[in-house]
């Protein structure tokens, strides 16, 4: 029994860590865009993750490239690579914790995305946090509501953990055949491939300054698999997945200490019944042992799906 507290304490501490991890890199992100457009951070990050990458592959061989499943992996890479998109382009505009919270809904739309592109129909025990997330949602949203661009940039992070989902769907799928070396290569690939016409266009010179937070960002991707793999080395899905929620928690202090962000009442009742629907979702998952083949596809890929995605 101890044994198993210990492990259980160990994955809660990797989980912390992944979460901190994913809020400071959050913020270098909100960072460099004070000098930096999206389009170049998204381009040298990804230009950091591939050329990281390299020595693994150059070790392996191109054998270990091979796949039968482009089609996914297309869609799973365009929806990581635009959900980052769009986290960016939101941090720009409105504070670190709404930018975190709003890309952590992804588990959320993740039974919308089983049920559109596997045909797999959502869990009716399902329904109550995914009602209670939008709800909360629509609250979150709704200070922006006067204000027509800060409205677009709140709808603009909301659509980062929409397709966040269908990375995380995507993710899923590919690895009951494909390994995580070949996943992630061919999503920064296909990502590096995207960003670099986009970059040129929008070509600016990269200041000093702004090195530091870019190199963090793409480093960060490889931080945060290392400590989340080691958190469910030690516990269950049921103990790490809400622990990826206190990400908002730190992206709250982080944004109140740097920027001095203070979320409103009714933002943080909204941030509360999103993370309290999330939280729901994943339970809910866990507990039920007995659904049809299909249903337990569908709380297979929700579950097992967590925000430190990419």
């Amino acid at each position: 029994m101890t044994n198993m507290t210990d492990n259980a304490r160990k994955g809660i501490l990797f989980a912390l860590a992944t979460a901190l991890v994913g809020s400071t890199a959050g913020a270098a992100g909100k960072l460099a865009a004070q000098d930096l457009n999206t389009p170049m951070i998204i381009f040298v990050q990804y230009s950091i993750c591939l050329f990281v990458m390299l020595p693994k592959l150059v070790q392996q061989g191109t054998n270990s490239l091979a796949t039968q499943h482009w089609k996914t992996h297309l869609i799973r890479g365009a929806g990581g690579w635009i959900s980052f998109f769009a986290f960016y382009a939101a941090l720009a505009d409105i504070p670190l914790v709404d930018a975190t919270l709003l890309r952590n809904t992804a588990p959320l739309f993740v039974p919308l995305v089983v049920w559109l592109w596997a045909g797999v129909i959502i869990p009716k025990n399902r329904w109550i946090p995914l009602i209670l997330g939008f709800i909360g949602i629509v609250i979150i949203l709704r200070p922006g509501a006067g204000d027509s661009g800060l409205s677009i940039a709140y709808l603009i992070g909301l659509s980062s953990g929409a397709l966040l989902a269908v990375s995380m769907v995507g993710t899923r799928l590919l690895s009951r055949s494909d390994s995580s070396g070949t996943i992630m290569f061919y999503y920064f690939a296909l990502s590096l491939v995207l960003s670099t016409p986009l970059a040129l266009l929008n070509w600016q010179p990269i200041p000093l300054q702004s090195w530091p937070y870019l190199l963090y960002i793409g480093l960060s991707i490889f931080i945060a698999m290392w400590l989340y793999t080691k958190a469910y080395s030690y516990a269950k899905p049921s103990i790490v997945s809400p622990i990826s929620y206190f990400s908002v928690v730190f992206s709250g202090l982080i944004g109140w200490g740097i920027w001095g962000h203070v979320p409103t009442t009714i933002t943080i009742i909204g941030i509360a019944i999103v993370i309290c629907a999330g939280i729901c979702t994943v339970y809910l998952g866990n507990s039920d042992k007995a659904l049809p083949a299909a249903d337990m596809l569908a709380e297979d890929l929700s579950t097992s799906a967590d925000t430190t995605n990419t």
